[in-house]
């Protein structure tokens, strides 16, 4: 992609809504805009950034058996009246009557709907364990949205549901989708605390909260400062080790799973015949992660005083091609032959070719975070050299323009990807 032709409305000025410092760099990236308070569009540095977080859950999702569809954002009340949640998440639920007179709402969450699925799908135990999982999008009628895509009333959520016929398949899909998470945010390169939680009206019993620290999120966590224990609800002392004292932390929640157990399939008559020959209700699992929430997570946790700084693994480019001088024939012959190189062996370029000072380019390559830069400039090139440099670590390397394109694939589809690490060239 060429700079000039590509929509990254950048921004010098901290907008006067932005209250986070992920939410700060997140627009002036060029990330999100704003309709209305709670409600973000996407452009296209973000929904590139989105695409490669899903496609990390995808990944794992995929790897613990789990089978993808997609769920309808509108949904019928009465499911809802069913299982009794109607009146509990009636604050934060958007409900309407259309023109045939039925009572919809927009689905803040999906557990009636695929409890729905199911009951009308699956009779056997020969059906089951199954899991499906959705990325969809989520809305809730938040009163007061914050911090961006922290809390806004239309999100991107990955739901996944498992289904087993007793308890100790519920415990090996739940300990399953349990490791796939640690995997998924391990890869976006964020160091998770974990704690056990409360299930709240999700309902179940066991439930465990994926949080990352952060000055800025609205949850808290308590963590001993003798033996790292976590948890969501503060004790004296730690419960584990019974020495430290446990310490209070603001975090963000990325992800929740719980046991259900039969709350739904009771219910809305879920329920499957056994071996015996008997019905009886299927045990649910479900696991949610906030994809877009996820986003705004990385960037509170990967910055610095110049911008963003992308994981390798989920940045929109991975590597950002900058030309000092554009109007001079042979930076631009020599950034377009590399630009075309790198393309050809797979690796996601954007190209700098604006007509702009050196100042302005490096200012934005800063703030738009992409990992590693190949500058050209008027000097090194005399010298039939170019410099790589890597975001994170400030560290650069020139090298001659006769090995660039194979060095710079090398470097840029032969990498450790979803950690961090030492930069050594």
């Amino acid at each position: 992609m060429f700079w000039s032709k590509a929509f990254i409305p950048t921004l010098r000025e901290i907008p006067q809504e932005a209250e986070s410092r992920a939410h700060q760099l997140i627009l002036r990236a060029g990330l999100t805009r704003m309709l209305v308070a709670g409600v973000y569009s996407y452009l296209p540095l973000g929904l590139r950034v989105l695409h490669n977080i899903e496609e990390i859950i995808r990944q794992e999702m995929n790897r613990c058996g789990a089978q993808e569809l997609l769920l309808p954002a509108l949904q019928p009340q009465e499911l809802w009246d069913i299982s009794g949640r109607n009146k509990q998440m009636e604050e934060i639920m958007i409900r309407f009557v259309d023109r045939r007179g039925r009572k919809m709402c927009l689905g803040p969450t999906h557990e009636e709907v695929i409890t729905a699925l199911v009951s009308a799908n699956v009779n056997s135990y020969k059906q089951l364990p199954l899991i499906l999982y959705q990325i969809q999008t989520k809305f809730r009628d938040e009163i007061r949205p914050r911090f961006g895509l922290v809390r806004s009333c239309e999100f991107i959520m990955k739901d996944a549901y498992s289904f087993d016929v007793d308890k100790d398949g519920l415990d090996r899909n739940y300990n399953s989708m349990y490791e796939a998470y640690v995997k998924i945010f391990k890869r976006c390169a964020l160091d998770c605390v974990i704690t056990e939680a409360d299930p709240g009206v999700m309902g179940g019993d066991v439930s465990h909260e994926f949080m990352v620290l952060a000055d800025s999120g609205e949850d808290t966590v308590f963590i001993c400062k003798e033996c790292s224990y976590s948890a969501a609800i503060k004790g004296k002392h730690c419960p584990k080790c019974n020495a430290g004292a446990m310490e209070e932390k603001k975090a963000i929640e990325i992800g929740h799973t719980f046991k259900l157990q039969t709350k739904y399939s009771e219910v809305l008559s879920a329920m499957f015949t056994n071996g015996s020959g008997l019905r009886q209700p299927v045990i649910m699992g479900c696991y949610g992660i906030g994809v877009s929430r996820l986003l705004a997570a990385v960037i509170e946790s990967h910055n610095d005083g110049d911008g963003i700084i992308w994981p390798e693994e989920i940045s929109p480019y991975d590597c950002i091609i900058m030309p000092l001088n554009i109007s001079d024939a042979a930076a631009k012959s020599c950034a377009l032959d590399l630009y075309e190189k790198l393309e050809s062996a797979g690796v996601e370029v954007l190209l700098d070719d604006r007509d702009e000072r050196a100042g302005v380019k490096f200012k934005d390559a800063d703030l738009i975070g992409i990992p590693w830069r190949i500058v050209i400039g008027p000097q090194a090139l005399e010298r039939k050299e170019i410099e790589l440099q890597n975001r994170l670590s400030k560290e650069s390397k020139m090298i001659t323009l006769k090995d660039a394109p194979d060095k710079l694939v090398s470097i840029l589809t032969n990498r450790e990807r979803g950690c961090k690490r030492s930069y050594n060239f």
